[in-house]
């Protein structure tokens, strides 16, 4: 069993940062590809970014690639999203979430969500 807490949400102007972390319980935290996705009020969830079991790898969704960077700090069981140059487009509440077998960059591939924090975009 993993759980994940999300911080680091909140209020930003456009063009303005914030660094969204997540927090993994448990030992195993090396077991798993870890993948942050959104959910804009009305839409489906999607996949933002993801990142591989030793952090050697990344893979963006085109709408946030060089804006927004995926890391892992296995010594503190945290994941990482950097998010620069925000846009109103990037409202949502985002969900950190981890998967064991495959890359965490589908809803399908994910053993486990976190319960989301707000980021809201102003413009």
């Amino acid at each position: 069993q993993v759980q994940l807490v999300e911080s680091g949400g909140g209020l930003v102007q456009a063009g303005g940062s914030l660094r969204l972390s997540c927090a993994a319980s448990g030992r195993t935290f090396s077991s798993y590809s870890m993948g942050w996705f959104r959910q804009a009020p009305g839409k489906e969830r999607e996949f933002v970014a993801a990142i591989s079991w030793r952090g050697g790898n990344t893979y963006y969704a085109d709408s946030v690639k060089g804006r927004f960077t995926i890391s892992r700090d296995s010594a503190k069981n945290t994941a990482y999203l950097q998010m620069n140059n925000l846009k109103p487009e990037d409202t949502a509440v985002y969900y950190c979430a981890a998967a064991q077998s495959r890359w965490a960059t589908l809803t399908t591939s994910v053993d486990y969500w976190g319960q989301g924090t707000q980021v809201t975009v102003s413009s």
